[in-house]
Protein backbone atom coordinates (compact mmCIF):
# COMPACT_ATOMS: atom_id res chain seq x y z
CA UNK A 1 0.00 0.00 0.00
CA UNK A 2 1.45 3.24 -0.90
CA UNK A 3 0.95 6.28 1.50
CA UNK A 4 2.50 10.18 0.27
CA UNK A 5 4.57 8.25 -2.23
CA UNK A 6 6.34 5.51 0.32
CA UNK A 7 5.55 2.51 1.22
CA UNK A 8 3.69 1.31 4.23
CA UNK A 9 5.23 -1.98 5.44
CA UNK A 10 3.45 -3.90 7.88
CA UNK A 11 3.85 -7.71 7.12
CA UNK A 12 3.25 -10.33 9.81
CA UNK A 13 6.63 -12.35 9.50
CA UNK A 14 4.62 -15.46 10.51
CA UNK A 15 3.66 -17.30 7.76
CA UNK A 16 0.96 -19.57 10.07
CA UNK A 17 1.66 -21.59 13.03
CA UNK A 18 0.48 -24.50 14.83
CA UNK A 19 0.32 -24.83 18.03
CA UNK A 20 4.02 -24.21 19.77
CA UNK A 21 5.29 -24.35 16.29
CA UNK A 22 5.86 -20.75 14.38
CA UNK A 23 6.33 -20.87 10.47
CA UNK A 24 8.15 -17.75 9.75
CA UNK A 25 9.21 -16.20 6.33
CA UNK A 26 12.77 -15.82 7.61
CA UNK A 27 12.76 -19.76 8.28
CA UNK A 28 11.16 -20.44 5.04
CA UNK A 29 13.63 -18.32 3.01
CA UNK A 30 16.63 -19.68 4.81
CA UNK A 31 15.62 -23.12 3.98
CA UNK A 32 15.18 -21.92 0.41
CA UNK A 33 18.73 -20.79 0.14
CA UNK A 34 19.92 -23.96 0.99
CA UNK A 35 17.54 -26.04 -1.37
CA UNK A 36 18.09 -23.51 -4.30
CA UNK A 37 22.24 -23.59 -3.52
CA UNK A 38 21.93 -27.79 -3.45
CA UNK A 39 20.14 -27.21 -6.95
CA UNK A 40 22.51 -25.67 -8.49
CA UNK A 41 25.72 -27.04 -7.10
CA UNK A 42 24.13 -30.37 -8.30
CA UNK A 43 24.24 -28.72 -12.10
CA UNK A 44 28.12 -28.22 -10.93
CA UNK A 45 28.42 -31.59 -9.97
CA UNK A 46 26.95 -33.19 -12.29
CA UNK A 47 28.78 -30.51 -15.53
CA UNK A 48 32.22 -31.77 -13.28
CA UNK A 49 31.68 -34.94 -12.50
CA UNK A 50 32.59 -34.86 -9.29
CA UNK A 51 32.28 -38.06 -7.12
CA UNK A 52 28.88 -39.73 -6.09
CA UNK A 53 28.02 -38.48 -2.12
CA UNK A 54 30.33 -35.14 -3.09
CA UNK A 55 27.35 -32.81 -2.70
CA UNK A 56 25.87 -34.28 0.04
CA UNK A 57 29.13 -33.96 2.53
CA UNK A 58 29.06 -30.60 1.09
CA UNK A 59 25.63 -29.41 2.21
CA UNK A 60 26.38 -30.76 5.83
CA UNK A 61 29.73 -28.93 6.11
CA UNK A 62 28.30 -26.10 4.66
CA UNK A 63 25.39 -25.71 6.44
CA UNK A 64 27.43 -26.43 9.81
CA UNK A 65 29.64 -23.66 8.96
CA UNK A 66 27.19 -21.16 8.30
CA UNK A 67 24.80 -21.44 11.14
CA UNK A 68 27.89 -21.79 14.09
CA UNK A 69 29.78 -18.90 12.23
CA UNK A 70 26.74 -16.67 12.02
CA UNK A 71 25.45 -17.05 15.56
CA UNK A 72 29.36 -17.30 17.13
CA UNK A 73 30.06 -14.04 14.74
CA UNK A 74 26.66 -12.23 16.54
CA UNK A 75 27.79 -13.14 19.96
CA UNK A 76 31.65 -12.38 19.53
CA UNK A 77 31.56 -9.15 17.09
CA UNK A 78 28.33 -7.92 18.54
CA UNK A 79 27.53 -7.92 21.78
CA UNK A 80 30.70 -10.41 23.48
CA UNK A 81 30.05 -8.70 26.86
CA UNK A 82 26.46 -10.40 26.93
CA UNK A 83 27.40 -13.63 25.50
CA UNK A 84 30.73 -14.22 27.43
CA UNK A 85 28.63 -13.55 30.64
CA UNK A 86 25.65 -16.10 29.46
CA UNK A 87 27.22 -18.48 27.10
CA UNK A 88 24.17 -20.82 27.35
CA UNK A 89 22.60 -17.89 25.29
CA UNK A 90 24.82 -18.87 22.72
CA UNK A 91 22.40 -21.88 21.92
CA UNK A 92 19.29 -20.21 21.65
CA UNK A 93 19.71 -19.25 18.08
CA UNK A 94 15.72 -19.53 17.45
CA UNK A 95 16.01 -15.78 19.77
CA UNK A 96 17.86 -14.11 16.55
CA UNK A 97 21.09 -12.73 16.22
CA UNK A 98 23.18 -13.94 13.37
CA UNK A 99 25.68 -11.84 11.87
CA UNK A 100 26.81 -12.55 7.91
CA UNK A 101 30.67 -12.08 8.47
CA UNK A 102 30.69 -14.79 10.97
CA UNK A 103 28.85 -16.66 8.55
CA UNK A 104 31.56 -16.17 5.72
CA UNK A 105 34.29 -17.06 8.47
CA UNK A 106 32.50 -20.20 9.19
CA UNK A 107 31.90 -21.30 5.70
CA UNK A 108 35.51 -20.22 4.72
CA UNK A 109 36.86 -22.55 7.50
CA UNK A 110 34.03 -25.66 7.13
CA UNK A 111 35.20 -25.67 3.57
CA UNK A 112 38.84 -25.62 4.09
CA UNK A 113 37.70 -28.47 6.50
CA UNK A 114 36.21 -30.52 3.55
CA UNK A 115 38.84 -29.55 1.21
CA UNK A 116 41.09 -31.68 2.93
CA UNK A 117 38.36 -34.61 2.98
CA UNK A 118 38.37 -34.85 -0.68
CA UNK A 119 41.63 -33.66 -1.11
CA UNK A 120 40.92 -31.12 -3.52
CA UNK A 121 42.88 -27.31 -3.42
CA UNK A 122 40.71 -25.39 -0.87
CA UNK A 123 40.14 -22.73 -3.47
CA UNK A 124 38.25 -25.09 -6.28
CA UNK A 125 35.50 -26.05 -3.64
CA UNK A 126 35.28 -22.32 -2.56
CA UNK A 127 35.54 -20.49 -5.87
CA UNK A 128 31.84 -22.78 -7.15
CA UNK A 129 30.17 -22.38 -3.26
CA UNK A 130 30.28 -18.45 -3.32
CA UNK A 131 27.87 -19.10 -6.12
CA UNK A 132 25.12 -20.64 -4.31
CA UNK A 133 26.57 -18.29 -1.21
CA UNK A 134 25.69 -15.26 -3.16
CA UNK A 135 22.24 -16.55 -4.04
CA UNK A 136 21.54 -17.29 -0.36
CA UNK A 137 22.73 -13.71 0.95
CA UNK A 138 19.60 -12.38 -1.58
CA UNK A 139 16.98 -14.66 0.33
CA UNK A 140 18.09 -13.74 3.56
CA UNK A 141 18.40 -10.43 3.36
CA UNK A 142 14.80 -10.35 2.15
CA UNK A 143 13.80 -12.49 5.13
CA UNK A 144 15.24 -9.27 7.23
CA UNK A 145 12.94 -7.54 5.16
CA UNK A 146 9.79 -9.98 6.43
CA UNK A 147 11.05 -9.37 9.69
CA UNK A 148 11.07 -5.62 9.33
CA UNK A 149 14.50 -5.52 10.75
CA UNK A 150 18.13 -3.98 10.23
CA UNK A 151 17.08 -1.00 8.42
CA UNK A 152 18.13 1.87 7.54
CA UNK A 153 18.15 5.70 8.45
CA UNK A 154 15.39 7.89 7.73
CA UNK A 155 14.61 9.42 3.94
CA UNK A 156 12.16 11.20 2.49
CA UNK A 157 12.72 9.35 -1.04
CA UNK A 158 9.57 7.82 -2.45
CA UNK A 159 10.77 4.53 -1.98
CA UNK A 160 11.21 4.98 1.62
CA UNK A 161 9.64 2.51 3.74
CA UNK A 162 7.06 2.91 6.81
CA UNK A 163 7.71 0.02 9.16
CA UNK A 164 4.53 -0.08 11.03
CA UNK A 165 5.56 -3.14 12.86
CA UNK A 166 8.22 -1.44 15.16
CA UNK A 167 6.00 1.30 16.89
CA UNK A 168 3.15 0.84 19.29
CA UNK A 169 -0.50 -1.04 17.38
CA UNK A 170 -2.67 2.24 16.51
CA UNK A 171 -0.04 4.90 15.74
CA UNK A 172 -0.83 6.68 12.60
CA UNK A 173 0.77 5.95 9.66
CA UNK A 174 1.22 9.91 9.19
CA UNK A 175 3.77 9.72 12.44
CA UNK A 176 5.78 6.92 11.46
CA UNK A 177 8.69 7.78 9.43
CA UNK A 178 10.19 6.29 6.07
CA UNK A 179 13.16 4.57 6.19
CA UNK A 180 16.10 3.48 3.88
CA UNK A 181 15.12 -0.54 2.99
CA UNK A 182 18.70 -1.29 3.33
CA UNK A 183 17.58 -4.91 3.80
CA UNK A 184 16.56 -4.52 -0.32
CA UNK A 185 19.68 -2.99 -1.30
CA UNK A 186 21.78 -5.55 -0.09
CA UNK A 187 19.76 -7.77 -1.39
CA UNK A 188 20.00 -6.70 -5.05
CA UNK A 189 23.55 -6.47 -4.64
CA UNK A 190 24.28 -9.74 -3.67
CA UNK A 191 21.29 -11.10 -6.33
CA UNK A 192 23.91 -9.14 -9.21
CA UNK A 193 26.60 -10.45 -7.61
CA UNK A 194 25.03 -13.94 -7.96
CA UNK A 195 24.00 -13.17 -11.63
CA UNK A 196 27.94 -11.68 -12.36
CA UNK A 197 29.38 -15.18 -11.01
CA UNK A 198 27.26 -17.64 -12.49
CA UNK A 199 28.06 -16.06 -16.03
CA UNK A 200 31.71 -16.06 -15.45
CA UNK A 201 31.84 -19.41 -14.19
CA UNK A 202 29.90 -20.25 -17.37
CA UNK A 203 31.71 -18.75 -19.64
CA UNK A 204 34.74 -20.36 -18.74
CA UNK A 205 33.21 -23.28 -19.53
CA UNK A 206 33.06 -24.70 -15.87
CA UNK A 207 37.17 -23.77 -15.63
CA UNK A 208 37.82 -20.22 -14.12
CA UNK A 209 40.56 -18.57 -12.86
CA UNK A 210 41.55 -19.93 -9.66
CA UNK A 211 40.25 -17.88 -7.09
CA UNK A 212 38.77 -15.27 -9.39
CA UNK A 213 35.53 -16.12 -8.55
CA UNK A 214 36.12 -16.07 -4.75
CA UNK A 215 37.54 -12.62 -5.06
CA UNK A 216 34.74 -11.48 -7.07
CA UNK A 217 32.37 -12.48 -4.46
CA UNK A 218 34.22 -10.81 -1.29
CA UNK A 219 34.73 -7.86 -3.07
CA UNK A 220 31.18 -7.59 -4.14
CA UNK A 221 29.54 -8.97 -1.11
CA UNK A 222 31.74 -6.65 1.29
CA UNK A 223 31.87 -3.93 -0.70
CA UNK A 224 28.52 -3.23 -0.79
CA UNK A 225 28.05 -3.91 2.92
CA UNK A 226 30.63 -1.58 3.70
CA UNK A 227 28.41 1.18 1.33
CA UNK A 228 25.29 0.38 2.40
CA UNK A 229 26.17 0.78 6.25
CA UNK A 230 26.60 4.47 6.16
CA UNK A 231 22.37 4.95 6.46
CA UNK A 232 21.88 1.76 8.26
CA UNK A 233 21.01 1.61 11.74
CA UNK A 234 23.53 0.76 14.52
CA UNK A 235 22.44 -2.63 15.30
CA UNK A 236 23.75 -2.43 18.75
CA UNK A 237 24.85 0.76 21.05
CA UNK A 238 28.15 0.92 20.84
CA UNK A 239 28.38 1.37 16.94
CA UNK A 240 26.42 4.94 17.65
CA UNK A 241 29.65 7.29 17.77
CA UNK A 242 31.65 5.12 15.87
CA UNK A 243 33.01 6.79 11.90
CA UNK A 244 32.76 3.11 10.63
CA UNK A 245 30.45 0.46 12.38
CA UNK A 246 31.54 -3.07 13.37
CA UNK A 247 30.55 -4.67 10.14
CA UNK A 248 32.31 -1.61 8.10
CA UNK A 249 35.85 -2.65 10.17
CA UNK A 250 34.58 -6.35 9.64
CA UNK A 251 34.56 -5.71 5.83
CA UNK A 252 37.36 -3.58 4.85
CA UNK A 253 40.00 -6.91 5.62
CA UNK A 254 37.27 -8.88 3.27
CA UNK A 255 37.16 -6.78 0.37
CA UNK A 256 40.90 -6.75 0.46
CA UNK A 257 41.30 -10.26 0.69
CA UNK A 258 39.05 -10.37 -2.50
CA UNK A 259 41.11 -7.73 -4.31
CA UNK A 260 44.45 -9.97 -3.61
CA UNK A 261 42.47 -12.69 -4.65
CA UNK A 262 41.10 -11.32 -8.18
CA UNK A 263 45.09 -10.31 -8.85
CA UNK A 264 46.31 -13.35 -8.54
CA UNK A 265 44.15 -14.58 -10.75
CA UNK A 266 45.03 -12.78 -13.66
CA UNK A 267 48.72 -12.24 -12.47
CA UNK A 268 49.21 -16.12 -13.53
CA UNK A 269 49.15 -17.49 -17.53
CA UNK A 270 46.51 -19.50 -18.97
Amino acid sequence: MMLLNQIVWNVDPEIFSLGPLSVRYYGVLWAMSFLLGYMLFERIVKKESLPEGYLDSLTIYVAIGTIVGARLGHCLFYEPAYYLSNPIEIFKIWRGGLASHGAAIGIITALYLFSKKTKRPPIYIMDRVVITVALAGFLIRMGNLMNSEIYGIQTDLPWGFKFVRDYPVGTPVELIPAMHPTQIYEALAYLAGFIILYQIYKKSDAKPRPGLLFGVFMVITFGARILVEFIKQPQVGFEVDMTLNMGQWLSIPLVITGLVFIYNAYKKKG
